[in-house]
């Protein structure tokens, strides 16, 4: 284009002089360089623009992927012997092999049988506690304080699993009181959450999960947050065979994270582990560790069975 027109610079009429036509033309080509320069200075600019902007994107986007995933199994009234609970756990430390994704592996089993459990998995995995009394000695019978779960090794703790919420009564201020004793204690709580069936289809779960959030995380400071974990569990998806969707789940998640960001800050919702609990099996595992805001599982039936827990322990994205 440049060489076409610079010809025409130097081409003259019969008298020696540039022809109107020609000028006209050198005129036409002066303009086109300037709109040509202004185009690809503006082209810079919108590249470099988008280049910042997607940069950006890329970085948030990446951010939800640096939490480390986190499957968890809540073996709860079960098995019935010390000797199926070794078998069992034995069977699913088995298959934690260096192919598995780098995901963090919890047992909840209960107290009788959590230093056979220990044990067993020779340490490729943690093993948990069920639950805990907030008080840390004294004339409780039957309770467990922290200070004893510590003595033994225990580091994760479950609070607020719906069955201590329905069955045996549980409040939002007796689960904030043991989260608090463990949180003091030096240990890490997973803190379930989730709505019944009938504030489900009234559209109520967030406003269920804020409150059980907000209650929950009470008094926790956000420098302890490291040692928390959340645990949605839809009640009505609990033990049933129904399972949240994955868009279900995704939903649900993401406004527990954004209940989080409004209590302390978006980092703290940025680095907060989200799991997802309610029939999760073999079948399931793999599209809902796809949703970019569900960080693991929580894990009932399953994980009474080495085999189907095992796949679940090694899902794939």
């Amino acid at each position: 284009l440049f060489h076409h027109y610079g010809t025409l610079i130097t081409s003259c009429d019969d008298d020696g002089h540039k022809s109107l036509s020609t000028y006209r033309k050198v005129q036409s080509f002066e303009t086109m360089k300037l709109q040509i320069v202004a185009s690809l200075l503006s082209t810079a600019a919108l590249v470099d623009a988008f280049s910042t902007s997607a940069s950006i994107r890329a970085s948030s986007t990446t951010s939800l992927y640096e939490r480390k995933p986190f499957i968890s199994g809540n073996w709860k009234l079960n098995p019935q012997s010390k000797d199926e609970a070794v078998a069992l756990a034995s069977g699913i430390a088995g298959s934690i092999t260096e192919s598995s994704p780098d995901a963090e592996v919890a047992l909840f089993v209960p107290y009788v049988f959590i230093e056979s459990a220990q044990s067993a998995v020779g340490g490729k995995l943690s093993i948990g506690a069920e639950g805990v009394c907030p008080q840390g000695n004294g004339a409780y019978t039957g309770a467990i304080s922290a200070p004893m779960l510590n003595s033994i090794g225990v580091n994760w703790v479950l609070a607020g699993h719906s069955e201590r919420r329905e069955i045996f009564g549980e409040t939002d201020e007796y689960i904030n009181e043991q989260c608090l004793k463990i949180i003091d204690e030096g240990m890490s709580v997973m803190l379930c959450i989730g709505e019944s069936l009938a504030e489900f289809e009234q559209d109520l779960a967030g406003s269920v999960c804020a409150v059980q959030l907000k209650k929950g995380l009470k008094g926790i400071k956000k420098e302890d947050l490291g040692r928390v974990a959340i645990a949605y569990e839809p009640v009505w998806a609990i033990g049933t065979g129904k399972v949240a969707t994955p868009e279900i789940a995704q939903s649900v998640h993401e406004t527990c994270r954004s209940i989080i960001a409004k209590i302390y800050d978006d980092e703290a919702a940025q680095d907060m582990r989200i799991l997802y609990g309610g029939s999760v099996s073999p079948e399931s595992v793999d599209d809902l560790m796809k949703q970019p805001d569900i960080d693991g599982a929580l894990v009932g039936g399953a994980s009474l069975d080495s085999d189907k827990f095992g796949r679940i322990i090694n899902f794939q994205v």
